[in-house]
């Protein structure tokens, strides 16, 4: 499977309603959906929440999520592939409170940055 890295580091390709959107699986998403309500404590969240084509592509359909996340706003801001490349990458506080979240997204970015 190739990859496509968001801002924060996430494997769109291999996210599970991405996968699901990109073959219009509605049973999928349905399911997807299902797993975030309980996952995340999101009890009125809805499939068009969870279709997405990753969010960076320019067109198409974004989670629900991308259009809140201050993460992929500053990164589609300063114009970059994602924030391994951003010169703030140490010492910026949207990613390490990210981070708290989801803590093994930081040796990801770290490893695209090392190969710059």
């Amino acid at each position: 499977m190739s990859e496509l890295i968001a801002m924060c580091g996430i494997n769109c390709a291999g996210c599970e309603a991405y996968q699901a959107s990109q073959v219009n699986d509605i049973q999928a998403l349905k399911r997807v959906a299902l797993h975030w309500q309980e996952a995340y404590h999101l009890p009125t969240l809805e499939v068009e929440y969870v279709t997405c084509d990753g969010c960076l592509s320019a067109t198409g359909r974004w989670s629900g999520h991308c259009y809140e996340c201050d993460i992929r706003a500053c990164g589609i801001a300063r114009e970059l592939p994602n924030c391994a490349f951003c010169e703030d990458f140490e010492a910026c506080a949207k990613l390490e409170k990210f981070f708290q979240f989801a803590p093994e997204l930081r040796p990801a970015l770290q490893e695209i940055r090392r190969s710059l």
